[in-house]
């Protein structure tokens, strides 16, 4: 298994990729110039660093926890660098954005975490271009994702915040494990139905992947970009419907401001 730690304590040019066989780490030091780094951003000390080892896909998680007792607010990131600007599938999605991680790295809760996808900052066996193409919302990804939030949540009650596809992928974990107490669910951005989506851009069908036909039933609320081309208005009004909906002004998919969250 390679795990890929981007940004890690290198100053601005380069990044770690470390091969864990058992309890062999091997470190190789690969750097790069002119601070090109994929994804230099690194979560701040206070934020442990665990993978978690689930059926289907080991997930990658960063988490602070100070309080046993509170509710933990756990971040589930974007589809990450999926394809390339040509169309192409990618041989990495780990995501070079770090808005999702500073959205963890600012939320003051004592118990905060931050949920990679299947594959991101993690490759191994189970890891193909399916995972985050047309599977990317698969029966396997979304009960490896359940088994990262249960492990992460340890029995306490928690809101979860996803993020464009990560939103997608917290309703479904929501749907299909209704034993996972959720406190309450936000999105930001968030592709709600793909089916709808991919129709609404001529795209490939994603036909690996479940859907979310129905919001669960669940205290929520939806950030909106209101500039966003990626997950229109026009969309989002659909999907969500009579369920609560922010609008951000000024917002577009890959500028969305990090701001102050309902958590109530």
């Amino acid at each position: 298994m390679y795990v890929f730690w981007p940004g890690f304590g290198l100053a601005n040019a380069g990044f770690f990729y470390y091969y864990l066989d058992m309890k062999k780490f091997v470190f190789i030091i690969c750097a790069l110039v002119f601070g090109a780094c994929v994804g230099q951003y690194v979560m701040p000390a206070r934020f442990d660093y665990e993978m978690v080892e689930c059926p289907n896909h080991d997930i990658a998680t960063w988490q602070k926890n100070s309080d046993n007792s509170s509710p933990v607010h756990i971040y589930i990131e974007g589809d990450g660098r999926a394809f390339y600007t040509n169309g192409r599938p990618t041989n990495n999605p780990t995501p070079r954005d770090s808005f999702v991680r500073k959205m963890a790295e600012y939320d003051s809760n004592p118990n905060v975490a931050y949920i990679a996808r299947p594959c991101q900052f993690i490759t191994d066996d189970s890891c193909n271009v399916s995972t985050w193409t047309r599977g990317r919302f698969s029966a396997d990804n979304i009960d490896a994702m359940a088994c990262a939030i249960k492990y992460v949540a340890n029995g306490r009650p928690i809101v979860l915040i996803g993020f464009s596809g990560g939103a997608m992928v917290s309703g479904l974990v929501i749907t299909q494990h209704p034993e996972i107490y959720i406190k309450k669910w936000i999105t930001i951005a968030g592709v709600l139905n793909h089916h709808d989506w991919t129709n609404y851009f001529g795209d490939s069908a994603l036909d690996a992947s479940l859907d979310l036909y129905m919001l669960p039933n669940v205290p929520q609320i939806h950030y909106v970009g209101a500039d966003d081309s990626v997950v229109p208005m026009s969309l989002s009004r659909k999907w969500i419907g009579n369920h609560k909906m922010k609008i951000v002004r000024g917002a577009t998919h890959y500028d969305f401001p990090i701001m102050r969250l309902d958590f109530d």
